[in-house]
């Protein structure tokens, strides 16, 4: 299992590593906890491992990154026990350098099965600029956006602005394209806003993703699968904030959320059908949440976002959804585990080894 990573998510990913952890069968898996520090450095965190095994010491709320180095390839790539023992990685790394792309992309050089979306899924889902581009190429309703480099907003700011009022109007939402949990997202009601929320969002990544502001209800899916696909029931967030902010999500646990959404009819499996298509389009196997707004009086479904490794901290959605729909917390993870091997197994099949 893989936590904490280099992003400013790194707490996120802690605290849903403890719970992952706590709900693993262990009398079917060897667990190993890795975490990433801050700084990059791999280490096997020993503490939580001697906690799981000392039935008088309680796991924490958060895992610690800390322990002594090691090497993740020396440990993913050491002889395994004869089938059917297999070494699986959870990769539980929210944003940069964890959900993008990068450590799955280090786990196929290694060659072992994990448990979420593949490299390109994972980049592709976690760049929202690049994201919204390909779902609008597969005719999937969105809201109304716009996406800027850095090099655009510090040479005339002043004309990013215009551009962002005159086409989209506000209050709009200013997000880094390459962030997740809400990070350095700002509602802009006015001008010097959108300013501000636009150098903010340039602190963590230099393509930002500005989008309108609509009257919603955000309603989340759970999605299942590699080719085979399960759609949860939905669930709907009531905000206790402006906007379903970082906060919301993973401190106070102030927001309301009712599941399942009490959906007019017909519109629950209009966006079980578009997150499929979205899952699809975008490439992700494994897992990922699907997050829309629904303009109840407007165009219906529109789709936010996917998020390749949602959280699974206790008030969670994903793992609240699936719950909902039949599915426990510890078969769910499970369920991940089977679906990375399964993975692993067809894609090593088509790799070419021998070309005599």
């Amino acid at each position: 299992m893989l936590f904490g990573g280099q992003s400013a998510e790194h707490d996120v990913s802690c605290t849903t590593a403890a719970h992952v952890l706590a709900a693993v069968d262990r009398s079917r898996y060897e667990l190993e906890a890795v975490g990433i520090t801050r700084d990059g450095t791999f280490v096997r965190a020993e503490e939580a491992i001697a906690a799981l095994t000392d039935g008088a010491r309680r796991l924490p709320e958060a895992l610690t990154a800390e322990g002594p180095s090691t090497d993740l390839t020396a440990l993913v790539a050491a002889p395994a026990a004869a089938p059917p023992t297999q070494t699986v990685v959870l990769p539980l790394l929210h944003g940069p350098l964890g959900e993008d792309g990068t450590v799955q992309g280090m786990l196929e050089l290694a060659d072992v099965a994990y448990a979420g979306a593949g490299v390109l899924g994972s980049a592709v889902t976690m760049d929202k600029a690049m994201a919204k581009t390909v779902l609008a190429a597969h005719g999937i309703p969105q809201t109304r956006w716009l996406s800027f480099r850095e090099p655009e907003i510090e040479a005339d700011v002043e004309l990013v602005t215009k551009t962002v009022i005159e086409q989209l109007d506000l209050p709009a939402f200013v997000k880094p394209a390459n962030m997740g949990s809400s990070v350095g997202v700002s509602r802009a009601t006015t001008e010097a806003e959108l300013i501000t929320a636009l150098t903010t969002a340039l602190r963590y990544d230099e393509v930002v993703v500005v989008e309108e502001a609509v009257t919603a209800r955000e309603i989340e899916l759970s999605v299942l699968g590699n080719d085979d696909l399960e759609v949860s029931v939905p669930g709907e967030i009531v905000p206790a904030a402006e906007f379903y902010d970082y906060e919301d999500k993973y401190v106070d646990g102030s927001a309301q959320l009712i599941i399942p959404a009490e959906l007019p009819a017909g519109v629950a499996e209009q966006m079980q059908e578009l997150a499929i298509s979205s899952y699809r389009a975008l490439r992700v196997e494994g897992m990922a949440r699907a997050d829309f707004l629904y303009e109840e009086a407007g165009r219906g479904p529109l789709v936010n976002e996917l998020n390749t490794i949602p959280g699974f901290t206790p008030i969670s959605m994903y793992p609240k959804l699936w719950e909902a729909s039949g599915l426990p917390y510890a078969e769910l993870i499970d369920r991940l585990v089977d679906l990375a091997v399964e993975r692993h197994a067809r894609r090593s099949a088509k790799r070419i080894t021998d070309r005599s």
